[in-house]
């Protein structure tokens, strides 16, 4: 590699410190060593770097098995869906109008905020952004009740932004990631073709949900009998994808996943907090402020990754696919957790 692409790739050197032999730039120390060069990691940002430089690998049957994975979770939320659910905005709108903001402005918003003070790697921090864009997560809904929260809100919340996740999740994502500058700096550009990203969205999210809804009401009693266990298995099948987008990959997952995982679990508490301040901050009850912040709290990371691992999109871009997986993994982990802490308390009404 010459030294003036190991100098683009490290970043524009703000000194030279000695003679040309070595420079030290933002994010490496780059060396000439015996005409070699070499790159040093000085902190977490260059730890991280190589991963804008990774795909991770995943075969077309594979790609399949995940879109199928999706389109059958998505199935499964869209059983619940009812028209009936869209009263609760008539009747509450103070809380539903809070929680869909929650969701579509106030956690992107914060995290690009968080993403210019801890100045990630741009892969890294699509990834964050894109997550962020995504809807809440299939689970939320029962994460609530766990958490003694409003249901019916968290239902309504969830179908609400299930439904406007085909076009605000890709509107998101072009928004704040043209904000981020730092994505310029990666081999693949991130203009991405918003008619495309939408196109996807609806077939991965719109079908199924169509699917979903009209099943639901020509079958009712099947669809009693066969929520529980979609609920399940949307979970197993959710982690199997996990497993399976990884699993080829596995050495960069050992390398990696303990830096990924430490900018995941402050960007998903920074969402649980997020998601309760702002109910907490126009006077909502205590349990709409915890549904709240589980719906902010509890992305699609599922449609993340799906949308990552699109050719056409991200093909599999590694900062980005691990922190959607990484998230997707530590959200049912933090949100049981948080949901259990709260069970213990009920919550107090005003």
């Amino acid at each position: 590699m010459p030294v003036s692409e190991a100098l683009q790739r490290a970043g524009t050197p703000d000194s030279i410190l000695q003679g040309e032999d070595w420079y030290y730039s933002e994010r490496n120390r780059v060396e000439l060593v015996q005409g070699k060069v070499r790159q040093v990691d000085v902190h977490l940002k260059s730890s991280l770097e190589s991963l804008d430089w990774v795909w991770l690998n995943f075969t077309n049957s594979g790609l399949l098995f995940m879109n199928l994975t999706l389109a059958f979770i998505m199935f499964g939320v869209a059983l619940e869906i009812k028209l009936e659910q869209f009263k609760l905005v008539l009747t509450t709108p103070k809380s539903v109008i809070l929680g869909f903001m929650s969701q579509f402005l106030a956690l992107p918003l914060v995290t690009f905020i968080l993403v210019l003070i801890i100045r990630p790697t741009p892969s890294v921090a699509m990834g964050m952004i894109l997550v962020a864009a995504c809807p809440g997560g299939n689970i939320s809904n029962f994460i609530s009740g766990l958490a003694k929260g409003n249901i019916a809100l968290s239902v309504t919340l969830t179908a609400i932004a299930t439904i406007a996740a085909v076009v605000l999740t890709p509107f998101n994502f072009a928004f704040w990631g043209n904000l981020y500058s730092e994505a310029s700096n990666l081999v693949i550009p991130f203009e991405i073709d918003a008619w495309e990203m939408i196109k996807t969205v609806f077939i991965l999210l719109g079908i199924p949900i169509i699917i979903g809804m009209l099943f639901a009401k020509q079958f009712p009693k099947i669809t009693q009998k066969i929520l529980k266990p979609i609920k399940v298995l949307s979970v197993i099948f959710f982690l199997g994808f996990v497993v399976a987008a990884f699993a080829s990959n596995f050495e960069y997952f050992l390398k990696y996943i303990h830096l990924i995982a430490l900018i995941v679990v402050a960007h998903n508490a920074l969402g649980f907090i997020v998601g309760y301040s702002i109910p907490a901050l126009f006077k909502l009850s205590h349990r709409d402020r915890r549904t709240i912040a589980i719906e902010t709290g509890i992305q699609n990371s599922g449609l993340g990754l799906v949308l990552i691992f699109n050719p056409n999109l991200f093909d599999g871009l590694g900062g980005m696919a691990f922190i959607a997986a990484a998230w997707g993994i530590w959200h049912i982990i933090s949100g049981l957790s948080l949901a259990y802490f709260w069970s213990r308390r009920p919550p107090v009404e005003a």
